[in-house]
């Protein structure tokens, strides 16, 4: 499908910019009948012009709408706060941030693997600044081209390595006096005015690892080394499935809210009911306009048990219903499988378009604001626009999960009816990535002592 397109792009503009030139390489000739036809290929030639670029331009459009993958980035105000009229939307975010009651939260920076960046985001000799965990990372791409991720912050007086560093070989280059440490391990390798380097002279070099097309890094509280492997989608590294697309989003909510949804069976038969056609601003998502579109899901969720006691898995049915009646090609399994606290695989098996995956990651970057990022691979023989659709569809069903979680409050002893107890199961399930040394955030008081 993508040659085809392609081809008729070429098609159209061989035709329009032919029938200019035709009229600039025709031959002289005193006949009536030349110069009939000359006139008028030389009338039609500035509309075959003008007419020529709308359609090249139409055309690419088309080709980018079809063809090139998604890429979709929302920042930190953009979605999941209800717009007040003559207000910017970073002072409503800012508003609600600043009058949201935060709840006995759990310790806000679990131990486990945590997407940095996809591949592609960083290129050969390319170095980028990140913020995780509160922190500050120099993540950079060797020219052996494998990546790596150092601490930011130079122990020689603090310069930032990410802000004017240099890649050279496989070291960074601190841009104030030029000190280079090695990728691997941190060490300093280099001082420009030094006789000898000190064998103290180091950096933290994070744990790290590249496959299924992202960066990720282990974080632990004390410094303990992996203790689990991230898993390798063998379909992607075998570009068996190809990349279609990308989103990110910031949500400002403690991290386990965000995985605590697949466990939360009983809200998706609600917020995730509507079409997507409703939109994602929950004020009008019961518009009784798309009433006749709704979607129906059936879930099961568990832990996995020993040696894989890191992972859980969500099994989903989902069916599309018009005017109640089911549609049976939009019928769809997924099986979500959770590896750790911020990575999740959303597995697309049972379906009438073929298979694939999103890559959902949730990466802490300060104690309540997690970066979200998704990545569809899909298999290369299905025409693209499909696993597009899905990514864009996903999105739609995840902004109306921001919008509740950026204003909600953290419940530590919720409420629960009897057909809610996988909740509790999974946040015993979650608490194994907390440490007696995870970090906390003292929360102020929400009633008056008097």
């Amino acid at each position: 499908m993508e040659s085809l397109v392609l081809r008729s792009v070429t098609a159209v503009a061989v035709l329009l910019i032919g029938t200019a030139a035709a009229a600039l390489l025709l031959p002289a000739s005193d006949s009536q009948q030349s110069r009939f036809l000359r006139s008028i290929l030389l009338i039609a030639s500035p509309y075959a012009m003008v007419t020529t670029g709308l359609v090249l331009l139409g055309l690419g459009w088309l080709v980018r709408l079809v063809l090139a993958p998604v890429e979709l980035i929302r920042h930190p105000d953009d979605v999941g706060y209800i717009p007040i009229p003559g207000r910017s939307r970073a002072d409503v975010a800012n508003e609600v941030r600043r009058r949201r009651k935060k709840g006995d939260l759990p310790p806000v920076y679990p131990n486990g693997w945590f997407r940095v960046l996809d591949s592609h985001q960083v290129q050969k000799g390319e170095v980028k600044n990140i913020t995780i965990m509160g922190e500050q990372l120099a993540v950079y791409r060797g020219q052996d081209g494998q990546s790596y991720v150092l601490d930011a912050y130079c122990p020689h007086l603090g310069a930032n390595l990410a802000v004017g560093g240099r890649v050279v070989n496989n070291c960074l280059e601190c841009p104030f006096h030029g000190w280079r440490f090695r990728g691997e391990d941190g060490k300093c390798i280099a001082i420009p005015y030094a006789e000898k380097v000190p064998e103290f002279a180091k950096i933290k070099a994070w744990p790290s690892c590249e496959l299924n097309g992202l960066i990720y890094v282990w974080y632990h509280c004390d410094g303990i080394d992996p203790m689990w492997n991230v898993p390798e989608v063998e379909e992607i590294t075998t570009k068996k499935w190809v990349y279609r697309g990308h989103t990110e989003h910031y949500v400002n909510a403690h991290i386990e809210e965000i995985p605590e949804n697949a466990a939360d069976i009983a809200h998706l038969g609600h917020l995730h009911s509507p079409g997507i056609m409703s939109g994602t601003d929950l004020r009008y998502t019961f518009n009784k306009t798309w009433d006749f579109v709704k979607h129906s899901w059936k879930v099961d969720w568990k832990p996995e048990p020993e040696p894989n006691k890191h992972c859980s898995q969500m099994f989903l049915k989902h069916a599309l219903l018009l005017f109640g009646k089911n549609c049976p090609m939009l019928n769809m399994g997924v099986i979500a499988r959770q590896v750790g606290p911020g990575l999740v695989y959303l597995i697309f098996d049972e379906t009438c378009f073929g298979r694939g995956v999103i890559l959902h990651s949730v990466t802490p970057v300060e104690p309540l604001l997690q970066h979200v990022s998704h990545s569809i691979y899909y298999q290369a023989n299905i025409p693209a626009f499909i696993p597009k659709y899905m990514l864009r569809a996903e999105c739609i069903q995840f902004e109306r999960d921001v919008t509740v979680w950026n204003n909600k409050k953290y419940v530590s002893k919720p409420l629960l009816v009897k057909e809610d107890s996988a909740i509790q199961r999974h946040r015993r399930w979650f608490s194994q990535f907390y440490s007696e040394n995870s970090p906390k955030i003292d929360t102020p008081k929400e009633s008056l002592d008097w």
